[in-house]
């Protein structure tokens, strides 16, 4: 099996040819037409297909994708207005009618998660969560070896939870979400706030392992939030492994060695001896690799396969 798999972000939407072992034969990526809609999103996945195709002969086309997704239907259940006009959308049925092909279509953090499970740092863990810290927070829920996708295929929102009740405003309606607290783009802007500067998260790291106090502090304040809502979830869940994605997760033995230890600190001690965090292996690849092992597996993704 050949697929052509598709990550649909709200800035970019990479792109592939994977086989059915995940080898990922091309990637590339592109600017997401956002702005212009969500049926002018879609299209660019009908284009960028055509494009694959005229160079590889594909049996199937692979999505994942922001948003809550009903990947029975392929259906955009919500999503927030970074995709205007996604909400509703059903992608598969959109690209069935232009293809003869078989589509299949999902979260991206639900993607992520199969990914990480085939080929990457969940492999041989049947029971895991994973956890993206991008411009706001995804979560996926792994049992025996499935996503749980909840009644309305939207469990895992991890990002909503109550952090702080009254606290900063969040794109859900509520107030004091995690996502706000413990998100990339939140420690980005607590780093510009208290530096007073422009500043990227690479540039704030280096500073802190540099010395600089004031960057190590603003680091240390965020690890405290993250680590605060994955007490939470560690005491509902009880998962032998978290698994968490995004772009801090290149920061590598620095963060993470720093955010084991306060976990630990955190959560009771009959918690502790069987909770592994690691970061994720395959990046965005395993996105990619996750929308291809649904494809070709659907047992993996869907509780009722």
């Amino acid at each position: 099996m050949i697929a052509g798999a598709f990550d649909i972000g709200g800035t970019s939407i990479k792109y592939g040819v994977l086989n059915e072992q995940g080898d990922i034969l091309f990637k590339s990526k592109t600017p997401t037409k956002a702005k212009e809609g969500g049926k002018a999103v879609v299209g660019q996945v009908i284009e960028l297909t055509k494009s694959l195709q005229k160079d590889y002969q594909l049996d199937g086309i692979a999505i994942s994708t922001a948003g809550q997704i009903n990947s029975q239907e392929g259906t955009v259940i919500f999503a927030t207005d970074s995709l205007p006009g996604y909400t509703g959308l059903n992608i598969k049925k959109e690209v069935e009618k232009v293809f003869d092909l078989p589509v299949v279509v999902d979260n991206d953090v639900n993607c992520a998660a199969i990914g990480e499970y085939w080929l990457g740092a969940a492999q041989g863990v049947d029971q895991f969560l994973c956890m993206t810290l991008g411009t706001g927070i995804g979560g996926a829920i792994v049992i025996n070896g499935q996503v749980y996708n909840g009644e309305a295929y939207s469990a895992g929102e991890f990002g909503h939870m109550t952090l702080y009740p009254g606290g900063y405003p969040c794109l859900c309606g509520d107030e004091g979400c995690y996502e706000q607290y413990a998100s990339s783009k939140a420690l980005e802007q607590r780093a510009q706030h208290a530096l007073e500067q422009s500043i990227t998260l690479p540039e704030l790291f280096d500073k802190a392992r540099a010395g600089d106090k004031l960057s190590e502090s603003i680091i240390e304040q965020w690890i405290d939030d993250v680590a605060l809502g994955i007490k939470s979830l560690v005491h509902i869940f009880n998962p032998p492994l978290i698994v968490i994605g995004g772009g801090v997760s290149e920061q590598g033995d620095y963060l993470l060695d720093k955010l084991q230890r306060r976990v630990e600190a955190r959560i009771m001690s009959s918690f502790q001896k069987p909770l592994t965090i690691k970061f994720a292996k395959n990046g965005n690849d395993a996105n990619l690799q996750g929308a291809v092992r649904c494809l070709s597996l659907p047992e993996f993704c869907r509780e009722d396969g």
